[in-house]
């Protein structure tokens, strides 16, 4: 099993943690309390800073609750944490709704997912393997 280290660095700040047994993705709570009126875009705090296992990254995502019954997500889904940043993990949240909706201190507002991270060597080509699918972009498997 893998190790995440975390630091509380607000008073109001808790170790993020999995609902259940079981579960990919560890929730994150807030430490600020603030409103986020419709259409708006707010960063929310967790106060915690981490440090990732070797060749991992966390995955910050929504949560398919807020989503559902508040259209609350989070706008950069899924927000990226490489391994070697240190810093408080924030929380980008929109409100697609048509009410405001207010963040309270301790709320669960987005969950956390680590996950490898394959590192490349990157060249130039001048050819690429031809595919089945080729150039075929934007909606060219059909719906």
């Amino acid at each position: 099993m893998y190790k995440l280290k975390v630091k509380l660095i607000d008073k109001d700040a808790k170790m993020p943690e999995y609902a259940h047994e079981g579960d990919a993705g560890l929730d994150l709570f807030s430490v600020d309390e603030i409103e986020i009126l419709p259409g708006e875009t707010k960063l929310v705090h967790t106060g915690i800073s981490i440090e990732l296992p070797k060749s991992t990254e966390a995955q910050i995502r929504p949560r398919s609750g807020l989503a559902l019954k508040n259209s609350i997500t989070v706008l950069n889904t899924p927000g990226t944490i490489d391994e070697g940043y240190r810093g408080e993990i924030g929380v980008i949240l929109i409100n697609h709704g048509k009410n405001s909706f207010k963040v309270e201190k301790g709320m669960k507002i987005a969950q956390m997912v680590i996950k490898p991270v394959f590192l490349v060597e990157v060249e130039e080509a001048s050819n690429l393997s031809s595919t089945e699918r080729d150039k075929g972009g934007f909606g060219s498997t059909g719906v």
